[in-house]
């Protein structure tokens, strides 16, 4: 029996059938209209989430670091840096930390992983953000929709993470992004797919194309957001650094006094 797509509620159609955690015959879904596909309904996802961090993520730290100096970047130059940001699904704070490091007013929040070093420096649930990030979190999404509608609540903003597909899905037998094996990943992207999701919600979309996204009331140049993103890998985000203060040691010394 086919589902209905998560994102723009058209038919779906059978893509493919794949093992999952080493046990679960699990069949994933893709829309007819926006091409995204779904797993059915993750039954597994309990087990799957024993611990936050799946054990091969040796890439963790890796991708903490591109991921920081981009969004150095887009913050600075797209949003206001004076202002406070969240770290949505925030993991062990590595990347809330390293933005405070470099002098962004940066926040955590995660419902499964433990704050580990960004300690003092939770969401309180009170606030509204400048902007907010979620890197590798909706391959996670059961339900974009819904959870899009969390986010919202904390900012207008968000500065998302996730690998794209084409219509013509990767070979479920050799893209490691559908991470069958830790049973996380339930649902993969095309462009078409987001630029919906973002107009439902009255956002503009914009992309590199590959892996890095925005979803903001603020009007932009998609070159200048790809701009942004490419001069970030040339020192772009040390022109940012130099520019902040850094909140290392006011932070030790805020967090000494409590």
């Amino acid at each position: 029996m086919n589902m209905k797509c998560h994102i723009c509620d058209s038919e779906t159609k059978l893509a493919f059938t794949k093992l999952v955690l080493k046990k679960y015959n699990v069949m994933f879904y893709q829309c007819s209209n926006c091409y995204y596909i779904q797993s059915e309904e993750p039954y597994w996802l309990d087990e799957a989430y024993n611990s936050a961090l799946n054990i091969d993520d040796t890439g963790i730290l890796k991708r903490n670091t591109t991921f920081h100096k981009k969004t150095l970047v887009i913050d600075y130059f797209i949003f206001n840096h004076q202002k406070e940001f969240l770290d949505f699904a925030g993991g062990y704070g590595v990347f809330t930390r390293l933005m405070r490091d470099a002098g962004f007013d940066y926040y955590w929040t995660d419902k499964y992983a433990q704050n580990i070093l960004a300690r003092g420096f939770e969401d309180n649930g009170a606030k509204k953000y400048e902007s907010l990030t979620a890197f590798e979190v909706f391959e996670h999404i059961v339900n974009p929709k819904e959870e899009i509608g969390n986010m919202l609540k904390f900012s207008d903003s968000i500065i998302f993470t996730t690998l794209l597909i084409d219509k013509s899905y990767p070979d479920p037998d050799s893209w490691w992004y559908y991470g069958f094996h830790h049973g996380q990943h339930v649902s993969f992207y095309t462009f078409e797919s987001l630029n919906l999701l973002s107009k439902q919600f009255g956002l503009n979309y914009y992309s590199d194309g590959i892996n890095f996204h925005l979803f903001t009331k603020k009007k932009l140049s998609n070159l200048y957001f790809k701009l942004l993103l490419k001069f970030s890998k040339y020192g772009l985000d040390l022109f940012v650094r130099m520019n902040l203060k850094s909140k290392t040691d006011s932070d030790s010394n805020l967090l000494k006094t409590r």
